[in-house]
């Protein structure tokens, strides 16, 4: 007769450290780790090969940490149902052990009925939350303060040692079966993404913490720069190969290691609390998504349903999609991306906004489209904000960038555009951005024939902005109860000032609030 089994489920937390659904799960008896390969979750338009890749290193390197203290990392290529039903019928389940996801609508799907399952069954599920997105959370006003305090908590203990479930007969593949194992995915892998697993992202880290993180503040809005300044730890957060808690604390520890007297350490201390103040709005637009799941397809303000769903342009999404608009900035970004699975953020911000107001594309197919070339692809922060630089979310300020400007802003030797548009390397200067201008000699002279060797543009920037703004105009006075209803998007979605725990926030006394914008530094005009 078998001992009841604990059962920790990982999903995006491929990690031994700061690990409380482990520890908990090891202090109490004979432990079964779990990892479900589920075609559900892979087949959706968000999920790609890119994804796949990353997963599956952190998931070696998770399985020999687990070797290390005793435990065999299990993979069941189906759905969790099924695996708990043929555990359940194998062995007694004491209980279920994971942490919380603010995922996708299908692995809120997922969960829902694993809960229903565990219920029925007797088998009580655990979960523990591993940032500062707060379940069930009532309102905003004092957010803050449990985010303060859940990334000021101590950290769960390492589990060194702990009594594997040993199961003799396991029908799936072994890990070391994992880069065998069929699956039917989205595009390819990223042909020069960032590694996957724990020793990378501690890695990553300390690289910033010593290193780059000086940078941060002033470098991070040019896709030069941004390469090194940024911390390059988000697809680290997105697998859960860290924990938030443990980049908080560290980022801390850094800060309190430098002098506020010497000007070079001062200017790493403003830019690492830059840094951690970004962190805090990781976990705010996760708490949209966490409490509105239905913001993966339908407008955080319902009265902008309908706005541009008629006018889809199918050419003008494949254009931008496959970088080919004429815009040299927006084609080098989509050709950075489908080669490294990474761009910074205020390159995302433009690639957004193009796609809505430029090209008029209802947000949802470039969102999926872009979920599935960011590697760091986090679905709480993903439609908060593609939805936020589509103007549909009632309570922002539009974000329309002009992309001759911020070329020109922030490449602006064409550098970048360059490196990853060969068809436009030997382009002068005076039209790198804009290489319509070029007369037919001078692109002979360049070996680029516009139409043959770099498309023209897909639409006249001016043209486009003016015929967006226009539609906006009309739709917003067509739409008078707008306004009212944008009081009730800021009071379930709005931030609040930050307060400590128990205090009372201040009252805004208007909904249109000026969100800050992970994608932006500051506030671009066109």
């Amino acid at each position: 007769m078998h001992s009841p089994i604990h059962l920790v489920w990982f999903k995006k937390d491929l990690r031994l450290h700061d690990h409380w659904p482990l520890w908990q799960a090891s202090q109490r008896g004979p432990v079964l780790a779990l990892y479900c390969i589920e075609p559900s979750q892979q087949s959706q338009p968000d999920y790609s090969a890119g994804h796949w890749g990353f997963a599956r290193e952190c998931l070696q390197e998770l399985a020999h940490d687990l070797q290390r203290c005793g435990l065999r990392l299990y993979l069941f290529q189906g759905e969790m149902l099924d695996a708990l039903q043929w555990l359940h019928s194998q062995v007694p389940l004491a209980g279920l052990y994971s942490h919380e996801e603010t995922g996708n609508l299908a692995s809120f799907a997922r969960d829902r009925a694993v809960g229903d399952w565990c219920r029925q069954q007797g088998v009580p599920w655990q979960e523990w939350p591993q940032n500062g997105v707060v379940r069930r959370l009532r309102n905003r006003d004092h957010w803050h303060g449990y985010w303060s305090e859940r990334l000021a908590a101590a950290t769960a203990p390492k589990v060194t040692s702990a009594q594997d479930a040993a199961l003799a007969y396991w029908p799936h593949p072994t890990i070391e079966q994992i880069e065998q194992i069929p699956l039917r995915l989205w595009d390819s892998d990223f042909a020069a993404r960032q590694h996957g697993g724990r020793r990378a992202a501690v890695a990553t880290l300390q690289a910033f913490l010593l290193e780059r993180g000086g940078q941060y503040r002033g470098g991070i809005s040019s896709p030069l720069k941004a390469v090194s300044a940024c911390s390059r730890l988000s697809p680290y957060l997105s697998f859960g190969c860290l924990s938030l808690r443990e980049i908080v604390q560290a980022t801390r520890r850094r800060v309190a290691q430098l002098s506020p007297e010497q000007a070079a350490e001062q200017r790493w201390r403003t830019s690492l609390r830059s840094f951690e103040s970004r962190l805090h709005w990781h976990c705010h637009f996760m708490q949209k998504l966490e409490s509105e799941p239905e913001l993966e397809i339908a407008p955080q303000h319902t009265g902008y349903a309908g706005l541009r769903e008629a006018d889809f342009n199918p050419a003008h999404f494949q254009a931008w999609a496959n970088g080919e608009t004429g815009y040299p900035l927006i084609d080098a970004c989509m050709a950075m991306l489908r080669h490294t699975g990474w761009i910074n953020f205020r390159m995302r911000a433009m690639l957004v906004s193009f796609a809505s107001y430029n090209l008029w594309l209802h947000w949802p197919q470039p969102a999926a489209r872009l979920a599935r070339l960011f590697l760091d692809y986090e679905p709480g922060i993903h439609y908060p904000q593609v939805q936020m630089q589509s103007g549909v979310t009632g309570i922002n300020t539009l974000r329309i960038y002009n992309p001759i400007k911020q070329a020109q802003e922030h490449d602006p030797r064409g550098a970048f555009v360059r490196h990853w548009l060969p068809a436009l390397r030997r382009v002068p200067d005076w039209c790198i951005f804009e290489p319509w201008q070029m007369p037919p000699a001078i692109q002979l002279e360049a070996g680029c024939i516009l139409g043959r060797d770099y498309p023209w543009p897909v639409v006249d920037w001016q043209t486009s902005l003016h015929a967006a703004k226009q539609k906006i105009s009309d739709w917003r006075r067509s739409q008078p109860q707008l306004r009212e209803q944008a009081k009730a998007v800021y009071q379930k979605h709005g931030s609040r000032s930050p307060v400590r725990h128990g205090q009372r926030s201040n009252k805004r006394t208007s909904a249109q609030s000026s969100q800050p914008d992970l994608f932006a530094e500051q506030q671009d005009d066109a």
